[in-house]
């Protein structure tokens, strides 16, 4: 896809330039973000006359970017800034500010865009900085970032003022603190003193139930061997009574027994009889 680019996209192309993209960074990307028109459409026409014009202007703002450039090339700045411990900032130096500084050597505004800083610089020191006006001019400086002395000194004499009276509260604070350890000790002594005597009243207790459940179970011992007893002499006259009632039962069989004998008399006299009668035969 051959397009018109009506405004500069960085690394592509300049406004004005005709170039072959990709059909699909020119469809999604270049003509709905109306950075550029396909070029063979009527507009493409009108905005080339329109170009020209554009492009004189560029040549101009060109030229006067390189004067820029050259003047501000190989500079060197020195901002100061509020530094602490290890020569670390207390904030940062900014792409702002150093486009402030070079201002003031080009006699007009630099623009903080033309500033090619990664990051801000948050140290002491001196720091090579890249400038970038195009693609093509370019320039680099040198910064250096010094502490503000007076601010330093007022704050070295600040911490030694405060130190005396930090030192005199952080005294009363850990005496503060070994009053409060002392109490909590103390009242942790005391629970548990409460609790030892709370321990020793419920074993008490749990004594005292226990000796009254032994003289229950004692009681209802004693109680089982009386029922026992009683049961024993029931036993006892029980037996009394079946060794009369054997007593009683084997006299009576004695005399039942003495009864067959007379019956078996008869049976001999029976038998005697039948023997004659046989005999007589």
């Amino acid at each position: 896809m051959k397009v018109v680019f009506i405004e500069d996209v960085p690394d592509v192309a300049l406004a004005g330039e005709t170039k072959e993209v990709a059909d699909g960074y020119g469809r999604n990307y270049l003509l709905p973000k109306k950075l550029a028109v396909l070029a063979n459409s009527a507009a493409s026409n009108i905005l080339k006359s329109q170009m020209k014009q554009v492009m004189v202007k560029r040549v101009e703002a060109e030229s006067e970017m390189k004067e820029i450039a050259g003047k501000l090339d190989g500079a060197e700045i020195t901002i100061k800034a509020k530094a602490g411990e290890k020569e670390r900032l207390y904030g940062s130096v900014t792409s702002a500010d150093i486009a402030n500084e070079l201002s003031n050597i080009a006699g007009q505004a630099i623009d903080k865009r033309k500033i090619d800083l990664e990051e801000p610089i948050r140290q002491l020191g001196v720091y090579e900085v890249a400038l970038k006006f195009t693609h093509d001019i370019t320039a680099a400086i040198m910064v250096t970032v010094e502490p503000e002395e007076a601010v330093v000194e007022a704050e070295e004499k600040e911490e030694k003022e405060e130190k005396k009276p930090r030192a005199r509260k952080a005294k009363k604070a850990e005496e503060a603190e070994a009053v409060a350890e002392e109490a909590v000790v103390v009242e942790e002594e005391g629970e548990a003193k409460a609790e030892e005597a709370e321990a020793i009243v419920e074993e008490a207790v749990i004594a005292e139930e226990e000796g009254e459940a032994k003289t229950e179970e004692a009681e209802a011992k004693v109680e089982e061997l009386e029922i026992k007893l009683d049961e024993a002499e029931i036993t006892e006259v029980k037996a009394e009574e079946v060794e009369t009632k054997a007593e009683d039962t084997e006299t009576k069989t004695k005399t039942k027994t003495k009864k067959p004998k007379a019956k078996k008399k008869t049976t001999k006299k029976a038998e005697t009889k039948v023997e004659e009668k046989e005999s007589g035969e």
